[in-house]
Formats: C-alpha cells, sequence, structure tokens
C-alpha cells in the first residue's frame, strides 16, 4: 500500500456553500387504509399495504407524483448537469470482456463508450472481428438485454436469453452461429436458469409456472422445474427432467460436465445449501442418483476424469475444499480431500487441465495452480494487491484470460499461458484516471461485541484527516457474498473532488468463509448493522470525516442494511442511499423469490422470537414519528422483480410521514428498469449524476 505523501486540502475541488433548508418540501399526499396482521398475538398496522399492487392506478398515480417531486428537487441542483457532463466523458471509452473461444471463433464483447448495451463481436483468425449480436438493436430505448448466453461444444449453434426492462424473466432465442438464423421458437417465461447444451440437439433450462396470485412482477414463484428443450420443438414439448410435484425445490440446476457424460443437477430450498444429484448420460435410461440428501451445505461438481468427480464444498470445511469421489460409489463418507480446506476462503475453477484455487486473503484474490493429481504448481503471479476473476476455460485451451482490478487499478484483462505460469497484458482500461494519485489502504476496526472487521478505504493522496471530507461508505453483509476490491468509473466524481470511498466487509458476507456468513444471520443479524455502525464510527474517529460529511450506500441486501442503520443511528449520518432494498421484514417471503432468502432473515412466522427480532429491525416498522432523519435518496424500479419496488414504496411513504427535519426525504423510481442487471447505460449515467448531486448538495458542498 501506498502512504500518503504530502498534505493538501481536503476539500480540494469542492466548493462550500450554506446546508439547504427543505422544510418546504411538499411531498404526495399518500393514503393511509386500515390494513393489520396479527403474529403471535401482536397485532400490526400496515397502513401502505396498498402500495404492493403493482398493477393498480392509484399505485401508478403515487409512482408519478413521487417521481415528479424528486425530479423537481434533483433538477434544481444547480450543478447536477456538470456532474452528468463530466460522467459522460468518463464513461466514453472503449470497454472489452476477456475473450473466449467458441467453435472456430473468438468472442467478446465491447462497447465504444455510451452505448447503452455491450455488443458481442466474433473473430476468426485473421480476420476482421464482426458483431455478432448487437443488444443495442433489441428494443427501441435499449432496456432489452442481453441476459445469458451458451453455445453448443463445437460452436455451431447458440442459445441466449434476453431481459426486457430488467425482469428476471427471460425468453430465450437459438442460432445457428454460421448465418445467425433462428431454430424454432422463442422460450418464454424463462427464470433463474442457466443454459446447457446436450450435443447439438437441445438443451437444459429451469424456470417456474408464472404466478397463480398477483402479478408476474411480483406475485410469488415457489417450485422451479428443470427442463430439456429438443430445438426446433415446441416449448409445449419440453420434457421435466427434474423438480415439480415429486421434488418440490425452490431453486434447481442442471449442467452438463466438460465431456458431457455427467448431468449434475443442484437443488435448494434457500439461498445457501443444496441437495446433490447426477445422472449419467453415457448409459441410456441411467437414473438420476442422489449424492448428498439435505441443505446443510453447497456442494457442486466442477470436474470429472472419466468417472471420477471432483466436488466443490463446504461440508466439513466452513472455508470450502475440493474433494473427489467415484461416480458408482458418490456418498460423503467416501470424499478425499484433492484441495484441502485452508484458513482462506476458497474458489474453485478449472482451465486446460488445471485446477485454480482463487483464495481470498482478507477479501483480496491469492491464485495458485494445481495439476490433476492435486500438485500445486504454482502461485500466480497478479500485478498488485486486489481482485483476479476468470481463472476458467475448457480443458482443450492452453491459456485463458482473467481481468485484475482493484479500487484504484482499472479492470486489465490478461492472457495467461497456463504451461508456463506467465501473464501478458491483453486489454488495459481507456478510463481517464490516474491510480499514482490515490491510495487505497485496508484497516481492521472493531465492532460492538470486539470483532475485527476489515475495511479498504480509498482517496486522493495527500488529503487531509480533518473530519471534513465528503465520504461514502458502502456495504452490502448478507448471502455470504464477498465485496472485493473493484473500479468504479462512477466514484472517480467522489474521489477527483478529494472525497473518500470506504467498504467494510461485514458479517453476513463470504470473506472469511460459512462462520462470517453465520454470524450475520438469522437471530445474529443485527451484527451486520453493529459493523456497518461500527466503520462509521471508525472514520469519524480518525478524521477521514464526520457526520456532517458522511453518506451511506447499498443495494438489496445492502439496502436493508442501509435504511436499518440510518433508523437505528439518524443522528450518524449526514445522507442515505437504499437501493432496491429490502425493508418490509414481516413481508418479504410473500413475493417473488423472497421465500428463499429465509435462511438468512429467518421470517415472521417461524416464532415468536424470531417475529420480535424482525421486527425490531425491520427498516419500515422502525422509523418513529418526529426524528430527524438523514437526507434519503430511496432508489428502485417498476420492474424489479427480485426485490419488488413495495418495499422501498412503503418506507418512503413512512418515512416521508414521521421524518422531521430540514433534510429531503425522495424516492427515485426508475421506469422500465428492474433490480440492476443489463441497465442502460445512459440510465446508469443518470442515476449516479442523481446521486452525486443530492450527497454534495446536502453536504453544502459544491462541484467542480
Amino acid at each position: 500500500m501506498l502512504a500518503i505523501a504530502v498534505l493538501i486540502s481536503p476539500l480540494s475541488g469542492i466548493a462550500q456553500h450554506t446546508s439547504p433548508q427543505n422544510k418546504s418540501m411538499n411531498y404526495p399526499k399518500t393514503q393511509k387504509i386500515d390494513v393489520s396482521d396479527t403474529y403471535f398475538g401482536t397485532t400490526i398496522n400496515d397502513p401502505y399495504r396498498w402500495l404492493e399492487d403493482d398493477r393498480s392506478a392509484e399505485t401508478k398515480a403515487w409512482v408519478e407524483a413521487e417521481n415528479k417531486v424528486t425530479q423537481n428537487y434533483l433538477s434544481n441542483i444547480p450543478f447536477k448537469g456538470a456532474i452528468k457532463k463530466r460522467l459522460e466523458t468518463l464513461w466514453n471509452y472503449e470497454k472489452f470482456t476477456a475473450p473466449f473461444k467458441e467453435g472456430a471463433y473468438t468472442y467478446f464483447y465491447k462497447n465504444d463508450g455510451l452505448q447503452n448495451q455491450y455488443v458481442l463481436y466474433r473473430q476468426a483468425d485473421k480476420t476482421k472481428a464482426e458483431v455478432f449480436l448487437d443488444p443495442n438493436t433489441f428494443s427501441k430505448d435499449a432496456t432489452t438485454s442481453l441476459a445469458g448466453i451458451e453455445f453448443t461444444k463445437d460452436g455451431s449453434h447458440v442459445a441466449y436469453q434476453i431481459s426486457e426492462g430488467g425482469s428476471d424473466w427471460r425468453k430465450v432465442i437459438v442460432l445457428k452461429t454460421a448465418d445467425k438464423s433462428v431454430v424454432g421458437d422463442t422460450l418464454i417465461d424463462v427464470k433463474f436458469s442457466g443454459l446447457s447444451w446436450k450435443g447439438n440437439e437441445g438443451f437444459y433450462y429451469s424456470s417456474y409456472d408464472k404466478p397463480k396470485e398477483g402479478s408476474q412482477l411480483s406475485g410469488l414463484t415457489q417450485y422451479h422445474k428443470l427442463f430439456y428443450h429438443k430445438i426446433g420443438t415446441s416449448q409445449k414439448e419440453d420434457v421435466l427432467v427434474f423438480g415439480g410435484d415429486q421434488t418440490p425445490r425452490r431453486y434447481i440446476n442442471g449442467g452438463l460436465t466438460d465431456d458431457q457424460r455427467f448431468l449434475v443437477i443442484t437443488a435448494a430450498v434457500s439461498t445457501t445449501g443444496n441437495e446433490l444429484y447426477i445422472q449419467d448420460l453415457s448409459k441410456p435410461g441411467s437414473p438420476i442418483t442422489q449424492i448428498v440428501n439435505d441443505f446443510k451445505n453447497d456442494y457442486s461438481i466442477i470436474d470429472n476424469q472419466g468417472s471420477k468427480l471432483f466436488i466443490y464444498t463446504n461440508y466439513k470445511a466452513p472455508n470450502y475444499r475440493v474433494v473427489t469421489v467415484d461416480a458408482s460409489n458418490p456418498a460423503p463418507e467416501n470424499w478425499k480431500d484433492f484441495i484441502p480446506e485452508t484458513d482462506n476462503v476458497l474458489q474453485a475453477s478449472t482451465a486446460g487441465g488445471k485446477f485454480f484455487a482463487n483464495y481470498l486473503k482478507d477479501a483480496t484474490s491469492l491464485v495458485m495452480q494445481y495439476d490433476m493429481d492435486g500438485n500445486l504448481e504454482r502461485t500466480v503471479t497478479l500485478p498488485g494487491v486486489g481482485t483476479a476473476s476468470g481463472f476458467s476455460a475448457k480443458k482443450s485451451e492452453r491459456e485463458l484470460y482473467y481481468t485484475f482490478t482493484s479500487y484504484i487499478y482499472p479492470p486489465t484483462i490478461f492472457k495467461y499461458i497456463i504451461a508456463t505460469g506467465q501473464s501478458l497484458e491483453y486489454k488495459k482500461s481507456g478510463v481517464q484516471f490516474d491510480p499514482s494519485k490515490y491510495v487505497s489502504k485496508q484497516v481492521f476496526y472493531t465492532s460492538k461485541d470486539g470483532t475485527k472487521v476489515p475495511m479498504i478505504i480509498t482517496h486522493k493522496k495527500g488529503i487531509e484527516l480533518n473530519g471534513k471530507n465528503p465520504t461514502l461508505l458502502y456495504g452490502y453483509g448478507g448471502f455470504s457474498v464477498s465485496l472485493t476490491p473493484s473500479f468504479s468509473t462512477s466514484n472517480i466524481i467522489l474521489l477527483e473532488q478529494g472525497g473518500i470511498y470506504a467498504v467494510p466487509n461485514l458479517r453476513g458476507g463470504g470473506e472469511y468463509g460459512e462462520k462470517w456468513h453465520l454470524a450475520g444471520t438469522k437471530m445474529q443479524k443485527q451484527n451486520v448493522f453493529d459493523d456497518f455502525i461500527a466503520a462509521a464510527e471508525y472514520l469519524i474517529s480518525n478524521k477521514y470525516t464526520s457526520k456532517e460529511y458522511l453518506a451511506i450506500s447499498g443495494g438489496s441486501n445492502g439496502g436493508l442494511l442501509v435504511a436499518a442503520t440510518m433508523s437505528q443511528r439518524p443522528e450518524l449520518f449526514k445522507v442515505a442511499f437504499p437501493a432496491v432494498g429490502v425493508l418490509d421484514m414481516l413481508r418479504y417471503n410473500k413475493f417473488t423469490a423472497g421465500a428463499g432468502w429465509a435462511y438468512d432473515y429467518g421470517t415472521a412466522e417461524d416464532s415468536k422470537e424470531m417475529f420480535e427480532y424482525l421486527l425490531k429491525y425491520s427498516p419500515y416498522h422502525a422509523l418513529k414519528q418526529g426524528v430527524s432523519y438523514p437526507a434519503t435518496l430511496i432508489t428502485t424500479a417498476d420492474h424489479d422483480d427480485r426485490v419488488v419496488p413495495a418495499h422501498s414504496f412503503k418506507f418512503a411513504a413512512r418515512l416521508q410521514e414521521f421524518h422531521q427535519g430540514a433534510s429531503p426525504a425522495l424516492i427515485r423510481i426508475e421506469t422500465n428498469a428492474g433490480h440492476g442487471a443489463g441497465k442502460p447505460t445512459g440510465k446508469i449515467i443518470e442515476e449516479q449524476a442523481d446521486k452525486w448531486a443530492f450527497m454534495l448538495h446536502n453536504m453544502g458542498l459544491s462541484f467542480k
């Protein structure tokens, strides 16, 4: 890590002005209707329940009224236009993804700069690259995106998924790659699915039945099913392979091993833990065999060598390991360690007949290469301390491409020669950013119960630690998701202005394995909020910032984090950005795939103790009348069918009702967009400009 070399003004580039007064905010009148539920003898009023109906004219009118107030406020921030213009300049450079080989072609994604969607190109040896799929042509407003793609082993056919308006519901289209002609009909109503080809004849995919109650965007989706689709036939003729009445499971995925010998099926009832099944396709009529019959741990088959299976799991190994077993007798008691568990969390992949162990060492990458016998061949030399991803390729490949990034290292693609371990720079980022002017360092702070928590703090070199630096504290803390260092073009706005970006690795995440994850779930969820609050207190006590210049941000489960902490410690933060958050903890399991999150959260129906615990921190219910909350910009989208926008609608209505203070409490509702994936560049830039303008304006700062 680089040390601070010189001292400069902490607000270099930021002009200060009087903190805005918003006492005259005229929020829309939100109707209250008497609705209540009773849990274990306790009655809970829910006067904004009507906002859960995303199909009603009343909800539509409320959304339009709220957006009008929000956009009027944001448009009157004098420097918002300048921020948007700067973002457009920063975003306007050629962006590439790592290439991959399919059949006779090498494919890669490219964005010319401000294109709304990345374009998929292909290139044969020594020929000019040509456009293969351009999602910008899928719809007039570029809100239909490419959401998944899978080629046959010989590269002659491809099946790709499209998402309309950001929805998790997908359509699947099949093409012959030679002339891009469409094969058969478009599959519809596909959700949470991979695609896995069996030869060139057909592929496996997963989906749910359409919700019987509520809209397709908010209705509960309960039981996943694995189907086989033979190309050229009607979707109605697709064969149910697994799931349905015999084996009702919430999440089911099917995929083939590289040699296409085994169909591997994972089945789960929540986001953590799964059953494991295989079917030997080399033997006609062979049954589906269960390897693991409980949901206590995670299991996946990452490779095979004939009948020898390589299984990646955290069974008896909270930090994960790779084990081997013969498919003829695959029960766990026969497993043998191949890559044993270590003190660091393991992520495993294969390429070119080798195994790559990508360890998380204090939330940064450490990569080791093993042969098929489990012998360590080398530790991969990385460009620095950060995140390396992409150590995966077909067995036949002799090279792979990986991407390296950190908070101050723009994503750079490297070609890795598997036989020698040599890394060659392949594509360097063209973003306008000079890493030498910035520092990104890891610190460890102490949470409320004495737990040490890591946090990476990034800022311009030489800033003065006087408590006046505008700071954005970002977190997630759930579902075993690991926040590793990654570059953000949007964050350049903050860093250029002398601001600070801080990311703690909260409990509930996966940075230190399953123990770290479990320490932030169910009756221990408060640990996550305490970790986040302690991160804020560390930044304040060490003079990085103060409560007058501190903003918090997070999305989805991170939106819950932000909303919960601002309700518990409203005086600690100046600005809050809860994005697409899970904010009604008593009813989250009533919508879409929400019931699958119970492993992390528990449900209000589980027990009186669990209900009372959820009620205490549920952001919608934790808001109190007459409290002055931070300046808040809630963000959601009308097509979010992962975390339905009703969470944000109800929270916004109650926040506007209860909040007593000068700062605004606004909600920004994106139209024709979803949980985040596939969002057009134009919409991303507009949203980020709104965010930075709102933050700086409410800190009494400007932009130049």
